[in-house]
């Protein structure tokens, strides 16, 4: 009997160490140095969620080249639909991984905390209150174009994906215009769930220093009230939390010049281009992750694995709180028509404070190959007092109107506002409609595409009110819902992610009709001979701008703008503003 007692315990025993041998991750395994590719990622993924029944496999999407888009979702009541999750009371904490599949950290520390809490059951008290999303892989595609040279300035791992998408997209630039197939589906399942927090999990690039990661979050004012105080209260927690795992954590930051920390340190904010951006202006709070990318992979892996930790604590604790805050910001948003909306802001240069910087000693000499400055830096820790501009001001604005309205010819813009689970109505039937829009003069374009796009640069504006007909199937888009600032990043064209910004209505500049200039030496003079002061007009046209007017043809179109034959669709805006 006590043979077979000795014998039963060493087999449990070996049985426990074989199962946990088999939920060793790939990166642990290669003893820190390698990143698993995508085939390894899924099995892992799939082998996880099997070890528990408080982990979900899913999948919310398929790559441009077919890859299934992967989704852990972790619960400890098996809340595995939005609707549960919402009626368990839980806060919804996605993180995401591999947005740019060379910075794979998150896809690590992701697999290594989901196991340690559900399966070796070693932090029993994390997830009581929390529903996790994770995206091992957000950029499949990219991240099977593997190699050991897709990050010249990046320690480890051994070989790794490369930044873009299959056809060459950046998703952390595709938020708001959603041109990646990739990016429309994650919309999907971000207004599927609406997560109370997101966490992008990224490695930088830059000036080298002794933090292990920086980050950005919108805590400098262009949040309501709550959301700032409570981002700051995660920050000041996790920075202390991190302290105590020996990981330092500071804002990220530029410098005013390039490398050179002692120039000064700038923080700025991000537009709905970026995940951060995007989510903040959904009202949630999100927190990009930035890992240094000269720590090796292990360091960086380790500090990302904590603050995954900490974080999720935090949430547990505070996910009453962060609930009411999420929901009192949809309700502000709500109330947005009528109202001046701020679309972007810029960091002061004026307004500065000093900041400790825990850096390293550094030289800048200069460089007899480039005839530029070479800052070479040491592996000799130094703290620095900094100049720090961190105070954001006011820039491009808009009054919200009530509505907007899309006509049913501009099918890709109507497209984007679906993707992003905007609400809308459809006219049924032809109607003519007084709105608000605006003409644009001196619009001026980017000189190379961006993002597979040819940006509008800078415009003027000038609003006009007109009566117009809109055929059926046009949308109208109510302002009245969470989703208001989205709305107005996408249709106000000041806005810095705006679709006119992002070339959506770049047909709308284009001259379509012409006219020979023996018509038009004819008709001018004309025109002169019917209104004397006409060529005093045009004289001081061509004084004021001679590079526009420099030859015969753009002259005489000056006059034929005048003509009732001009096109008077051209540089009008075709979104209206319905202002009740």
């Amino acid at each position: 009997m006590k043979k077979t007692l000795i014998f039963i315990i060493l087999v449990v025993v070996q049985f426990t160490i074989h199962g946990q041998n088999n939920l060793l991750t790939y990166y642990e395994k290669s003893n820190y140095l390698e990143t698993p590719r995508y085939d390894e990622t899924i099995r892992y993924a799939k082998t996880l969620a099997a070890s528990s029944e408080f982990i979900e496999y899913t999948t919310f999407g398929k790559s441009l080249q077919g890859r299934d888009l992967p989704l852990l979702i972790v619960d400890k009541n098996k809340n595995f639909t939005p609707e549960s999750a919402r009626k368990s009371g839980n806060a919804v904490l996605l993180v995401q991984a591999c947005i740019h599949p060379g910075e794979s950290e998150g896809k690590e520390a992701g697999f290594m905390l989901i196991r340690d809490i559900v399966v070796y059951k070693k932090y029993e008290d994390l997830l009581e209150n929390t529903t996790l999303l994770f995206i091992p892989i957000f950029n499949t595609d990219g991240h099977e174009r593997f190699g050991p040279y897709n990050r010249i300035n990046q320690n480890g791992p051994k070989e790794m994906g490369w930044r873009t998408t299959a056809n060459n997209l950046n998703l952390n630039r595709d938020f708001l215009k959603a041109d990646a197939v990739e990016m429309q589906q994650w919309l999907t399942l971000f207004n599927k769930w609406l997560p109370d927090m997101l966490m992008d999990i990224h490695t930088t690039n830059g000036a080298d220093y002794q933090y292990q990661m920086t980050y950005g979050m919108l805590t400098m004012g262009d949040m309501n009230k709550e959301h700032t105080e409570w981002q700051k209260k995660y920050l000041d927690k996790i920075e202390k939390d991190l302290l105590n795992d020996k990981v330092l954590m500071f804002p990220y930051v530029s410098f005013r010049r390039w490398h050179d920390p002692r120039s000064g340190l700038i923080r700025r904010t991000a537009s709905p281009r970026y995940s951060t951006g995007y989510s903040a202006y959904q009202n949630r709070p999100a927190l990009l992750v930035e890992t240094h990318m000269l720590k090796d992979y292990k360091t960086r892996v380790d500090a990302t694995y904590h603050l995954l930790k900490h974080s999720i604590a935090f949430v547990d604790k505070e996910h009453k709180n962060i609930r009411k805050i999420n929901l009192k910001a949809d309700q502000e948003a709500k109330e947005l028509a009528g109202k001046q909306f701020v679309l972007n802001y810029y960091t002061s240069q004026e307004d500065s404070t000093t900041v400790k910087f825990i850096g390293v000693e550094y030289e800048i000499v200069h460089s007899d190959l480039s005839d530029g400055i070479w800052v070479q830096f040491s592996d000799k820790p130094k703290d620095y007092e900094l100049v720090l501009f961190e105070k954001l001001m006011p820039g491009a604005s808009a009054k919200i109107p009530e509505s907007y309205i899309i006509p049913v010819e501009w099918t890709e813009v109507i497209e984007r506002i679906k993707a992003h689970g905007i609400d809308y109505t459809v006219l049924e039937e032809s109607k003519e409609i007084e709105v608000e829009t605006y003409r644009f003069s001196n619009v001026q374009f980017a000189s190379s595409p961006y993002e597979g796009r040819q940006m509008v640069q800078n415009f003027d504006l000038n609003e006009i009110k007109t009566k117009k007909v809109y055929a059926a199937g046009s949308v109208i888009v109510p302002t009245n819902q969470r989703a208001a600032k989205i709305i107005a990043h996408m249709l106000e064209p000041v806005g810095p992610d705006s679709f006119v910004r992002w070339g959506f209505f770049n047909t709308i500049f284009e001259r379509k009709e012409y006219v020979e200039t023996y018509v038009m030496e004819k008709m001018a003079r004309e025109m002169i001979k019917e209104k004397p002061e006409l060529l005093d007009q045009y004289k001081q046209a061509v004084k004021e701008d001679p590079e526009k007017y420099n030859n015969q043809w753009a002259k005489l179109f000056w006059f034929y703008a005048l003509t009732p034959y001009w096109d008077d669709q051209k540089d009008i805006y075709p979104v209206g503003r319905i202002l009740n």
